[in-house]
C-alpha cells in the first residue's frame, strides 16, 4: 500500500460525512461511568471474582466479572425497569451517561435525526428464566406481558429509542462478540447517510443461572476457580476466558456538526472490516483476523506503520492466542515487537458483545491520556508481542487498532484516530 496519500483529516469538501465519538457511557465490572472505568483500567485493577449470583454457586463456571453496586431503579424509571432485563438496564444507563458526556440536546431538531444501534449475543436470559419459572411453577396466568419483549435481542435498541424519543435509523445485530465492533460500523454508516447522531454499543447480562448454563457448552470458557489464573491470554497458563456482564454505549455524530456546537471530537471512526472463518479451529482465525485488520486499515487510509497500539481480542485459548499473535505479525510485519499490545479485559472478563465496545471506550480514553493500559494478571508472555503488563505505559497515541473475535467464527477490526484524526489540539 502506498504511503503517498492525502493525510487523514485534510480531505476536501467532497469527502463523505465522518463519524466521530463525542460521548462515552460505561457500566462495567470495574466502574460505572467513563471516569471510574478509565481510572480502574489505567491502573490495571482486577475485579474478577467467584461468581456470587444466586443459583450459580454450584455450576462449573466459577469466576466472572460482576457489576456490583448497580441499582437499576436509581438509573432508570420504574416503568422501564419492570418490562426489561438486566442487560437492557445496563444499556439504558450507559446510553444516558454517553448522551450526558456528549452534551447532546436531544430535544432540539427532528427526532428522526437520532438513531440507536446495539449488538446482543444472549438477550434477556434472567428475565426469561424468571417468567419460565412462573409458567412451570404456577401456570400461564402468572406470566407477565413483557416476557415476549424483555428477552429479545432488540430490547435495548427498542427501549433506548422509545425512552429517548429517537426515531432515526435504528438496528440490532444478533451476533457473537465481534458484533460490538460491527454495531459501531453500522452506526457509522447511519451518520454517513445523514443521521445527526447515533447512540451505539452493547451490554450483556450472562450471569443468571439459565444464561450461565447455556455457556457451559463453550469449550473456551475457563473452569478455573482461581480469579488470578482464570483468564491469562498469551501465556503458557492460558485456560480459557472468564465471562462478564456490563458494557458500554457511545454517541457518534457527524464531525462538522459536533464542531459547530462546540464539541471537540474525541475520536474518528476511521475504518472497519469483518470476516467469518467458522468454528472448525481457531487457527483459521489468523487469516480472517489479518484480512479484517488490513481491510480496516485500507478503509482508514492508514498504513501499518501508523498503528500506535493494539487492543487485542485475547481469548485466552492457546490455539486462538497463537492465531491472533500470528495475525498481528502478518499485518504489522517487523514492527510486531515494537507496537504496544494490550488486553485490559483480563481484569474484568469478556462481556461478549459489550467487550469490544469497552475496548473502544478504553482506546479513546487511552489516546486522550497518552497512556496504554496494562493487561491485568498477565506477566510472562509466551508470544512475540509487546504486551503491556504490570503497569500502564506512556505513549503518543494517534491511531489505534481494536480487534475482536466471536465464538461462532466472526472476526472484526476497527481503526480509531485521535481527536477526529485532525491536527486540532
Amino acid at each position: 500500500m502506498s504511503s503517498q496519500r492525502v493525510p487523514s483529516g485534510r480531505r476536501g469538501a467532497s469527502s463523505p460525512r465522518r463519524a466521530v465519538v463525542t460521548g462515552i457511557g460505561v457500566v462495567a465490572p470495574n466502574g460505572i461511568g467513563a471516569d471510574a472505568f478509565w481510572k480502574a483500567t489505567r491502573e490495571g485493577v482486577v475485579v474478577l471474582d467467584r461468581v456470587s449470583r444466586e443459583g450459580c454457586e454450584d455450576l462449573p463456571l466459577r469466576v466472572a466479572g460482576e457489576v456490583r453496586g448497580f441499582d437499576p431503579h436509581e438509573a432508570v424509571e420504574t416503568r422501564f425497569t419492570v418490562q426489561t432485563d438486566r442487560f437492557t438496564h445496563f444499556a439504558m444507563a450507559a446510553a444516558d451517561l454517553a448522551l450526558a458526556d456528549a452534551r447532546l440536546d436531544t430535544s432540539a431538531g427532528s427526532p428522526f435525526g437520532i438513531g440507536v444501534v446495539t449488538a446482543a449475543g444472549s438477550g434477556g436470559g434472567e428475565f426469561g428464566q424468571r417468567e419460565l419459572q412462573q409458567l412451570w411453577g404456577k401456570g400461564p396466568r402468572f406470566v407477565g406481558p413483557y416476557q415476549s419483549i424483555a428477552w429479545f435481542y432488540a430490547a435495548s435498541t427498542g427501549q433506548i429509542s422509545i425512552r429517548g424519543g429517537f426515531k432515526g435509523p435504528c438496528g440490532v445485530l444478533a451476533d457473537d462478540e465481534a458484533g460490538g465492533l460491527d454495531a459501531i460500523a453500522h452506526a457509522r454508516r447511519g451518520i454517513q447517510r445523514g443521521a445527526r447522531a447515533v447512540v451505539v454499543g452493547a451490554a450483556e447480562a450472562p450471569l443468571a443461572p439459565y444464561s450461565a448454563v447455556c455457556q457451559l457448552g463453550y469449550q473456551e470458557l475457563s473452569r478455573s476457580a482461581d480469579p488470578a489464573r482464570a483468564y491469562l491470554p498469551f501465556t503458557a497458563d492460558a485456560c480459557g476466558f472468564a465471562p462478564a456482564e456490563g458494557g458500554g454505549m457511545l454517541v457518534l455524530e457527524e464531525e462538522s456538526a459536533a464542531l459547530e456546537r462546540g464539541i471537540a471530537p474525541r475520536a474518528l471512526i476511521a475504518g472497519h472490516a469483518a470476516t467469518f472463518t467458522g468454528t472448525d479451529g481457531w487457527q483459521r482465525s489468523r487469516e480472517g483476523l489479518a484480512h479484517a485488520a488490513r481491510a480496516a486499515l485500507q478503509e482508514a487510509d492508514c498504513v501499518p506503520e501508523e498503528i500506535d497500539a493494539v487492543f487485542a481480542d485475547a481469548l485466552g485459548v492457546p490455539e486462538a492466542d497463537r492465531a491472533e499473535a500470528l495475525a498481528l505479525a502478518d499485518v504489522l510485519g517487523p514492527r510486531i515487537s515494537m507496537v504496544p499490545v494490550t488486553a485490559p479485559k483480563t481484569g474484568i472478563g469478556r462481556t461478549y458483545c459489550g467487550g469490544p465496545v469497552l475496548d473502544v471506550a478504553a482506546a479513546v480514553l487511552a489516546m486522550e491520556s497518552g497512556v496504554v493500559p496494562p493487561t491485568p494478571n498477565v506477566v510472562d508472555v509466551s508470544h512475540d508481542l509487546d504486551l503491556v503488563t504490570r503497569t500502564a505505559r506512556l505513549a503518543e497515541l494517534r491511531t489505534v487498532l481494536v480487534l475482536s473475535r466471536g465464538l461462532m467464527g466472526c472476526n472484526a477490526a476497527l481503526v480509531l484516530r485521535r481527536g477526529g484524526g485532525t491536527d486540532r489540539p
